[in-house]
């Protein structure tokens, strides 16, 4: 069983795999869109897939501002890599927060943390066009075991998973928005490919659609709602720690702005390039940036601390905040690129080479799209129109 780990070994571990592993691999990932593997394979070699999971179950314990680190310096490397970490951290971490009283669950994680499981999510499905907090599927019970088929438009890293956490309704007729969480075990379930995966970009993170047909015992069943579980995990864990990556993945480009800066002073020493005011005001975005996530994962690390932090993540002032986050991050990380790569020239417009951004720039795309920013805007603005920031 992995010992558990203090906060500072998780990050100096994790950014050991990034550059030693995830660094050298991510342009091939990239260009075959492929997962990736050798990084995964460090990842649980140094025990850091447990890295959420309890300290009562032999994990690390990390809290948010620990996974957020983590997953940055892991997106430095490769996005698609921080990207698979941070949707495997959300997995553990909503079983964690909602599931110790199961003993099922308990003895899970406690596999996990001897076996480092890799678990995926399967919250799209055909016919809920984007809404995650609706399901199509319902939960069959007979004999102490489910039935569950669920056609998913997206299910990341499914390949390379392990074990899935699912949602579904409740029952076959409850409403679509009662639902919950079922844990699909390598074993229990059956999937067949529905689409292909070519994107522009984070395309080591492989999600195409799959069909999913499961049969397991009914302790599987996630105790609680997913209303809850999502409002007081989910939502939190997916916005910070996305938000993370995209901080990675810019921080990446602005490093090789910064250094392509240096090699241009170095050809007149005593002068300052041009360019380098230019990276003066991205440092200062970037360091912006970065101090509103980490801000957040404090926040949410303080919270936690307090006896009634798991009710204060239910208000509408937290959602808030949740959905700003993401909002202003999955912005704020393709424009720094961008910057970078305005900096940087030609050099950072091929797609080879130590200056090269056009990786990182299509990569950071896809914040917006992750639980499109039309929908976060439309619903903080249903929620301002009640809420008053006093």
């Amino acid at each position: 069983m992995v010992s558990p780990m203090q906060s500072h070994e998780l990050v100096v571990k994790t950014r050991a795999v990034a550059t030693e592993v995830a660094a050298r691999h991510a342009d091939d990932v990239d260009a075959k869109a492929r997962f990736p593997r050798e990084t995964f394979d460090a990842l649980a070699q140094a025990g850091l897939l447990s890295a959420a999971a309890p300290v009562e179950v032999g994990g690390a314990g990390a809290n948010m501002q620990q996974l957020a680190a983590m997953c940055s310096a892991l997106a430095q490397a490769c996005g698609s890599s921080g990207m698979v970490l941070a949707m495997h951290h959300i997995q553990v971490a909503s079983i964690a927060r909602h599931g110790l009283s199961s003993p099922f669950f308990r003895s899970y994680l406690e596999q996990l943390v001897e076996k480092q499981f890799l678990i995926a999510s399967i919250t799209s499905e055909v016919g809920v066009f984007g809404d995650t907090r609706s399901s199509v599927c319902g939960l069959r019970r007979e004999g102490g075991r489910y039935q569950l088929e669920k056609d998913a438009t997206t299910v990341s890293y499914a390949e390379a998973a392990d074990d899935f956490l699912t949602t579904c309704r409740r029952n076959a007729d409850a409403p679509a928005n009662d639902q919950i969480l079922v844990l699909l075990r390598k074993g229990d379930y059956t999937r067949t490919q529905t689409t292909e995966w070519d994107t522009l970009g984070l395309r080591g993170t492989c999600s195409p659609g799959f069909k999913f047909v499961a049969s397991g015992p009914e302790e599987h069943v996630l105790p609680g709602s997913f209303a809850d579980s999502s409002a007081q995990t989910m939502v939190s864990y997916s916005h910070i720690l996305w938000s993370a990556v995209w901080l990675g993945i810019a921080a990446d480009a602005v490093a090789r702005a910064s250094a392509f800066v240096r090699a241009e002073a170095r050809k007149t020493p005593g002068t300052v390039p041009p360019r380098a005011h230019r990276l003066a005001q991205v440092a200062a975005q970037l360091q912006a940036m970065r101090n509103n996530v980490f801000a957040q994962a404090a926040e949410f690390d303080a919270i936690m601390q307090s006896p009634g932090g798991m009710e204060e993540l239910l208000t509408i002032g937290w959602a808030l905040k949740m959905n700003n986050l993401k909002a202003s991050a999955s912005e704020a990380s393709p424009k720094l690129v961008h910057e970078a790569l305005q900096i940087i020239g030609l050099a950072g417009y091929k797609n080879r080479g130590k200056f090269s951004v056009g990786r990182h720039y299509r990569d950071a795309l896809s914040g917006a799209l992750m639980i499109s920013n039309e929908r976060v805007y439309s619903k903080s603005a249903s929620m301002l129109l009640v809420y008053k920031d006093e």
